[in-house]
């Protein structure tokens, strides 16, 4: 397993190894002592899937706030997405930058996503899982979100999005995010 930064502090690609034989393959996806050794939180509270019937359906993009502040790492079952992280730490160098990475059932890449960052994908097939492990309960109060089209942002989506929640289409921009000590 390898695990890659990427252009933002503390959040990695992580690259499973397939060993492969007659059988098909086996392949470790998580492991504790690796997270450690790169300074990666390895807990998990929680492990939950998205199911979403329809390509270009888009989710996000979210966070939880403080005393809760999630790190999570995400990657997909079946199907693939475009799968991103935005820096909303308002101290840190990249604050409002993002990462984007296709993560699909092929490729078997996961993102770790620290604290202090808001995720969201846009799936690119149809009928994709997604799975997430996280290192916090999730407590409704304290879920916030960042709008997907946010100009400062300037996430470049590789399609626009067909399909998207009106929660999500009414997310604020990151300038009013930033005015929020909720993410501190």
């Amino acid at each position: 397993m390898k695990i890659v930064a990427t252009s933002l502090e503390g959040c990695f690609v992580i690259e499973p190894a397939a060993v492969r034989d007659e059988r098909g393959f086996f392949m470790r996806t998580f492991c504790a002592t690796t997270f450690c050794t790169h300074g990666l939180n390895p807990a998990i509270d929680q492990t939950s899937f998205s199911f979403n019937d329809r390509r270009h359906t888009l989710r996000g993009l979210h966070f939880q706030a403080q005393p809760l502040m999630e790190d999570k790492l995400v990657r997909v079952v079946k199907g693939a997405i475009f799968d991103v992280a935005v820096d909303i730490r308002p101290e840190s160098k990249t604050f409002g930058q993002w990462f984007g990475q296709e993560l699909s059932e092929e490729n078997f890449l996961a993102l770790y996503i620290p604290q202090g960052f808001a995720h969201g994908f846009l799936t690119l097939t149809d009928d994709t899982m997604v799975a997430y492990q996280i290192a916090q309960s999730y407590q409704a109060d304290l879920a916030g979100g960042l709008n997907w089209s946010d100009p400062q942002v300037g996430i470049r989506w590789p399609h626009q999005p067909d399909v998207i929640s009106q929660r999500d289409r009414d997310l604020p921009a990151l300038k009013d995010l930033a005015l929020s000590p909720a993410i501190a």
